[in-house]
């Protein structure tokens, strides 16, 4: 019987599979909750047409993102999934938002950087620690 599995490839483990949709429905989360915190503060309406047209290219990028890493065998990994999914929620949201003639001044791509960088490293962040905590209190 030979292992089918390489050392890049490493396979789900139960807690992977446990945890993948809470982690992917967090990360969608934060980024309609960085929409509405945008919209709020430029007054444009927190309608929730307006939210979800504002999060969009973010939401899918994130959706791309986590298939080009196949995020959901470590879903809670800072490197490199965490930090792959992140940069690619922004520089690929903030080319799917310029493609469809939203603004992506300097200004809002070192914005959208560093909020979604806190929120979905931070997420993920709090994910392993409660994992360590929960590993200490078995063993």
């Amino acid at each position: 019987m030979t292992d089918t599995t390489s050392r890049t490839d490493t396979p789900r483990t139960d807690a992977a599979v446990r945890t993948w949709p809470g982690v992917l429905a967090l990360d969608l989360v934060l980024i309609v909750v960085f929409a509405a915190l945008g919209r709020q503060s430029h007054e444009h309406g927190l309608t929730l047409p307006g939210i979800l047209a504002t999060a969009l290219p973010f939401l899918l990028a994130c959706l791309l993102s986590w298939a080009a890493t196949r995020a959901w065998r470590r879903p809670a990994q800072l490197w490199p999934a965490g930090v792959v999914i992140w940069l690619g929620t922004v520089a690929a949201g903030l080319a799917i938002r310029a493609l469809a003639g939203g603004g992506t001044a300097v200004s809002f791509q070192v914005v959208t950087l560093a909020v979604l960088g806190v929120f979905l490293l931070g997420q993920r962040a709090a994910w392993t620690a409660a994992a360590r905590r929960r590993h200490r209190a078995i063993h």
